[in-house]
């Protein structure tokens, strides 16, 4: 199958202001791309690419004094498969877990491992270790909290969800990825495109989504504590420690929202 995916999104601006964006399908998609991604300002301004030390496609540019408008347009080839479920995977012992792993154990800065690890043990540690622990800490995310854009906040903490039993899709995720981590199990934060692929429409506006993955038996398997079922069609743009890596922009100077639409429809021959 193949889907096409896109965004606009405006920022209006007093001064000059630099930014960081993060909009570009992740390189481990490159393959899937039919043709080139294009990804546009107006008005037109040079952008920069690097990678972070994650891997991530980022982009250096000078918004102008008025604000500017990103667009980005691509289309991706997609297996059409459901995310990769295996019941068998298991989880390593820490001690045998390759070095660049034990970075995704330690608390960032939405993640604090330090006040939900007691929890967490007392929550899961009769689970079986590996994929059905993974399956316990998101089943109970996803019962555990109430999903509403209403209960938004850029500031909210892994353990704030915990608390106030609300959020959004980055919200799940970082509570499900903080009590992986309390329990060994080496979980990254992950932002990209779902669109209602295989599942009825959500009337509300389509938004980039956030979900995790856990590393199990030497790789990084995909988990959605928001939707807890397999879905079909996820293109990643980026991952890391927490959204605090994976900022869509960045903004060095005061900035305001005026416009955000995202696009993720399959295409129907």
């Amino acid at each position: 199958m193949q889907i096409r995916v896109g965004f606009e999104i405006t920022y209006t601006a007093a001064q000059p202001t630099p930014m960081v964006i993060m909009l570009s399908i992740h390189p481990s998609r490159y393959a899937d791309i039919v043709g080139t991604e294009s990804i546009s300002t107006e008005p037109d301004v040079p952008i920069g690419l690097y990678r972070d030390g994650f891997g991530n496609v980022c982009g250096r540019l000078v918004a102008p004094a008025g604000g500017v408008t990103f667009r980005g347009n691509a289309l991706v080839r997609d297996s059409g498969l459901p995310d990769i479920v295996n019941p068998a995977a298991q989880q390593l012992p820490v001690e045998q877990l390759p070095d660049d792993m034990l970075l995704y154990l330690m608390p960032s800065r939405y993640c604090e491992t330090d006040k939900l690890t007691d929890i967490a043990w007392s929550l899961f540690g009769n689970s079986q270790p590996g994929w059905a622990r993974v399956q316990a800490i998101t089943d109970f995310v996803h019962h555990h909290v109430t999903f509403g854009y209403q209960h938004a906040h850029h500031m909210k903490s892994a353990h704030d969800v915990y608390e106030s039993r609300t959020g959004v899709c980055r919200d799940f995720a970082h509570l499900a990825l903080t009590f992986c981590r309390c329990m060994g199990i080496p979980a990254r934060y992950c932002t990209g495109y779902l669109g209602d692929i295989g599942v009825p429409p959500d009337p509300a506006p389509m938004d980039f989504s956030g979900w995790f993955e856990v590393y199990l038996s030497g790789q990084w398997y995909t988990f959605d504590a928001r939707h807890n079922t397999p879905r079909i069609g996820r293109i990643l743009m980026a991952t890391g420690r927490d959204a605090a890596d994976v900022a869509l922009t960045t903004s060095f100077g005061r900035m305001t929202l005026a416009k955000f639409v995202v696009v993720t429809d399959e295409v129907v021959a």
